[in-house]
């Protein structure tokens, strides 16, 4: 048996190999899936959590923010749990916080309540499992990291499809709280389950070589601070944040503000099927460029997508009051942003190695929070401030541009000038 020392660094991919990793992949597609909709299907409750607290837009939008903030500022903390305690442990308790969240949020009638629940209680759990989930692919999957990555993300961006209709018809015929209740339970006990069959790959690592691997090279956060390429890395994934959150929180308002969100397309209203649409491409475009990526290089996979979600929500803009346009560019839009979650981490592991991904990706994914509370309340605040979409538009269309020439431009030379592992 070949020794620690003695072994090439591209036959360290060997050592994963078998079933078990891609066990590990199902499982963590699970997850992801069993927490996907406290994000996802938001939209849906704003109008009868409106009607229901008695509250303007943007004070129901501050849910989503503090959902998303908490889920990302504590994930550098929650990622060293999960490499402490271990993926099974804290996963299971993120997932059923997740779920847990949902039927906690049916009982309550105050912004307080909501806040607490919906927002506080779910952004903990869902933060747990998400970056829990993430920094175990990163490891399993040291010679596919963007697949992998893209994979799992897709199970978070692709689980709110399969219940975002059952969701807006229980909404609609046995209302929100119903709906929230049922659905909490369902998915804290999918999660919880799923959560039993993870492990560490340090494992495998053990079964097969009896010693660390050299895969496990990293360098820790508080070097990482200190580098140009990660702040870099921090605003581009702040702008997309931004762009992103803002139609993920905002779709129904906008809808509804269009004109389109009950205009029929091939038989169904505009805005829930915009809302499925979006969950397929935002699931399929994490898997896909993250496969991209790992053959043309991430920062060229960067520019095409992000370029991508800019000019197709220029369209969307343009062609605002076409229902059946409002539905496909929707879906080009997620294309080109749900897939910051698989480029995002396999970049940063790629620059900053194994050993530390979790509380590293922790540190980065706070980013999403600072887009949360851009793209939530403050662009909700602008919107009422100018009593139109148009702005807010501009602002998050410029910001997906200017990532994309960032990513060609500044990231890719940086990278190639600069190792730290």
């Amino acid at each position: 048996m070949s020794t620690v020392a003695g072994l090439k660094s591209e036959s360290l991919p060997d050592i994963f190999k078998g079933s078990t990793r891609w066990i590990q992949l199902v499982l963590g597609v699970v997850c992801m899936m069993a927490i996907a909709s406290p994000q996802y299907t938001w939209t849906l409750f704003t109008k009868p959590l409106m009607a229901s607290i008695g509250a303007k837009l943007p004070e129901i939008q501050i849910t989503f923010s503090i959902l998303i903030v908490i889920q990302t500022f504590f994930s550098p903390l929650q990622g060293y749990f999960v490499d402490r305690f271990g993926p099974r442990f804290l996963i299971s308790i993120g997932t059923l916080l997740s779920g847990l969240s949902w039927v906690m949020a049916s009982y309550i009638h105050t912004l307080t309540g909501l806040y607490l629940t919906y927002g506080l209680v779910g952004g903990v759990g869902t933060g747990i499992v998400y970056i829990g989930i993430i920094s175990q692919m990163v490891k399993w999957f040291p010679d596919r990291r963007g697949f992998a990555v893209g994979m799992v993300a897709a199970g978070y961006g692709f689980g709110a499809f399969l219940t975002t209709f059952p969701v807006s018809y229980g909404i609609a015929h046995y209302g929100y709280q119903s709906t929230l209740f049922v659905y909490g339970l369902i998915f804290a006990l999918v999660g919880v389950v799923a959560a039993q069959g993870l492990k560490q790959p340090t494992t495998q690592k053990a079964a097969h070589l009896g010693a660390e691997s050299v895969s496990l090279r990293g360098v820790a956060a508080n070097v990482m601070l200190k580098t140009p390429l990660f702040w870099l890395m921090f605003i581009m994934m702040t702008m997309l944040s931004t762009s992103g959150l803002m139609v993920i929180s905002q779709t129904a308002a906008i809808a509804r503000d269009f004109g389109v969100a009950n205009v029929l397309v091939f038989g169904m209203a505009a805005l829930p099927l915009a809302l499925s649409v979006d969950r397929i491409t935002n699931g399929l475009t994490r898997p896909f460029f993250g496969w991209v990526s790992d053959r043309i290089g991430r920062e060229n996979t960067m520019f095409i997508a992000f370029l991508m979600e800019g000019l197709a929500m220029l369209a969307w803009l343009q062609f605002r009051a076409d229902p059946l346009l409002f539905v496909l560019l929707t879906g080009v839009v997620f294309f080109g942003w749900g897939e910051i979650f698989s480029l995002f981490p396999s970049t940063l592991t790629d620059s900053f190695g194994e050993k530390h991904a979790s509380s590293n990706y922790g540190l980065l994914y706070m980013a999403q929070g600072v887009g949360s509370i851009l793209g939530g309340p403050v662009a909700a605040q602008l919107h009422e401030a100018t009593q139109s979409w148009l702005p807010v538009f501009a602002v998050v269309i410029t910001l997906d541009i200017v990532a994309a020439l960032l990513a060609l431009f500044v990231l890719k030379p940086l990278r190639r000038k600069v190792r730290y592992c």
